[in-house]
């Protein structure tokens, strides 16, 4: 029998309460942004707003802009963010992804808890950062905090909702492919909600430790990764609401499932991990369609590189 995990409420932290638990220790929030032109400006003000500007909880902001061809840089740079390239950070590891935007952001960010959120959520709410933050804070056996929360899927029946106007829950690559994987390779994890969730945070020296993988295994890789070392316990779960974004294509969904699929195969053995940026690739095979090489790429923990300027 598995410990019980800690589950929490993001109402349980309010601003006022977070600012209290901070003593001295520092925030910074990392959104990694692709093409995200449409939402993240809105994002990036939000969070301004209501937790730098109105309650200090936020002492850094960043946008990783990976690679956008629209203008994510320029909307989250006006609304107040920091913005930095991806290609511009350790160069010497190439390649886009939501892994390597995350790994690269907490490169380039200085607090001692590091938020992670995503760039395309509609009508973001700051309570999705005084959540994650909020238990890492008050509990010092807490060292990654878990969001979760209702996924209403946008747009109704042309983009997977239902004929009601879109209150069919989203979450389909976790439901059909992480959810059976931890079930049989890493059952301590099965009562997370959202293994798969954007939203997380976690202390610095801890994530700085951890390799990252480099695409859309990011989540799953840290979730395993971080029980592994510091024990199941450790990672505690934020109900954060209610959460609205883009709902991708089914067609779009293969890919994002064969990284989850080598990412857990890596991590249970299956197959050797790869070592400091170096790629195992696979085929994504579908009739009437091109066959699409997917990578999981494994890039290095970042108190190990030289390079880094937070940990040397």
């Amino acid at each position: 029998m598995c410990p019980v995990r800690r589950s929490y409420m993001s109402s349980e932290f309010p601003a006022e309460r977070v600012q209290r638990l901070k003593r001295g220790r520092t925030v910074s929030v990392c959104i990694p942004a692709r093409d995200e032109a449409a939402t993240v400006g809105d994002i990036v003000s939000t969070l301004v707003a209501s937790l730098m500007h109105g309650s200090a909880v936020i002492d850094e902001l960043l946008v990783v802009d990976d690679g956008s061809s629209d203008d994510t840089a320029a909307f989250a740079a006006k609304a107040g963010a920091s913005v930095v390239a991806a290609d511009r950070v350790l160069p010497q590891f190439e390649g886009p992804g939501k892994g390597q935007a995350m790994w690269k952001g907490l490169h380039e960010t200085s607090g001692d808890i590091v938020v992670f959120c995503d760039a395309d959520v509609v009508g973001f709410d700051p309570a999705f950062v005084l959540g994650l933050v909020g238990p890492l804070l008050a509990r010092d056996d807490a060292v990654f905090s878990k969001g979760f929360y209702d996924r209403p899927v946008e747009g109704g029946a042309e983009q997977g909702g239902t004929e009601q106007g879109g209150t069919e829950q989203g979450g389909r690559v976790t439901e059909l492919m992480a959810r059976p994987l931890i079930s049989v390779l890493f059952p301590h994890l099965a009562d997370l909600a959202q293994p798969l969730s954007g939203e997380c945070a976690g202390r610095r020296e801890v994530l700085e430790a951890l390799p990252f993988a480099g695409g859309y295994a990011v989540d799953l890789g840290l979730v395993i990764d971080v029980t592994e070392r510091f024990g199941n316990t450790s990672l505690v779960q934020c109900d954060l609401g209610s959460r609205v974004h883009r709902n991708r294509p089914l067609s779009q969904l293969g890919p994002q499932a064969l990284a989850i699929l080598q990412l857990a195969l890596a991590r249970s053995g299956g197959f050797g991990r790869s070592e400091l940026g170096l790629a195992h690739t696979d085929i994504l095979m579908r009739p009437g369609s091109d066959p699409l090489p997917v990578e999981l790429v494994e890039l290095p923990a970042l108190s190990g590189l030289p390079a880094n300027r937070l940990s040397a």
